[in-house]
């Protein structure tokens, strides 16, 4: 799905994506994107989302579409300069990002990526939720929890939660570095790719996500820890088996 207003960007993406074999639904108000995607029946592998649209904005598309537990992974097409936008987009719950005016071939990259990391996901879930997922060489078990990232998924005995893209990425990137102490900036770099000096309350909401899906005691964590004024640390135990 393309959810764009300007005719001339639309166009062209419509026009590229077609020859790329893709088969695209295209809104240029963000109310109807929204409807549409919330009442079909077939949703959509992925969406390029634009942040400034007429009605509602992608930000707020993209946060009413997690709330609704759909889950579909989200490009945002922000403006040139406005790192605020990527921060944000990825704090509504968007998976990637391509700036304005962007290369066409970064574009169809980043959504190659998406698609195929979501095939990956739905090629390693179960059938039903009562049946164990297969084992897998991306999981994390923390006590009774098990982070699976080939299905994006936390299962606990209470309850499954669906990450999202980026969730997933900042997970595994903290979990990779156990025990150290990873900055904001350097998530900000090697995470998010953002590059220039911005607002980081993001990342901040991202780690209280995370803590109310992992932590026994979201406001007491034991496993992803604050380091004041610097950033995080996450903290594994004896009994935590990464496979």
């Amino acid at each position: 799905m393309l959810v764009e207003d300007e005719e001339h960007i639309a166009q062209g993406l419509l026009f590229n994506l077609s020859a790329e074999n893709y088969r695209v639904h295209h809104e240029a108000d963000g109310d109807a994107a929204l409807a549409w995607l919330l009442a079909t029946t077939k949703l959509p592998a992925a969406v390029l989302l634009d942040v400034m649209l007429p009605g509602r904005d992608g930000f707020s598309i993209v946060r009413a579409l997690r709330e609704a537990g759909i889950y579909t992974p989200v490009l945002m097409l922000t403006a040139r300069g406005r790192t605020e936008d990527v921060v944000e987009g990825f704090a509504a719950g968007a998976d990637d990002y391509v700036t304005k005016p962007f290369d066409l071939d970064v574009l169809l990259a980043r959504l190659t990526s998406l698609l195929r990391r979501i095939h990956w996901q739905r090629s390693t879930e179960a059938g039903p939720e009562n049946v164990p997922l297969p084992a897998s060489p991306h999981a994390v078990t923390l006590g009774n929890c098990v982070i699976n990232f080939d299905s994006l998924e936390i299962r606990t005995p209470e309850k499954l939660v669906h990450l999202t893209l980026m969730e997933a990425d900042l997970l595994r990137y903290l979990i990779e570095r156990s025990g150290k102490i990873v900055s904001r900036k350097e998530i900000l770099e090697n995470v998010w790719r953002v590059h220039e000096d911005t607002d980081t309350r993001a990342i901040d909401n991202f780690v209280v996500r995370l803590r109310r899906y992992l932590e026994p005691d979201p406001a007491k964590p034991v496993h992803l820890l604050t380091v004041r004024g610097i950033g995080y640390r996450f903290m594994v135990e004896s009994e935590v088996a990464i496979h």
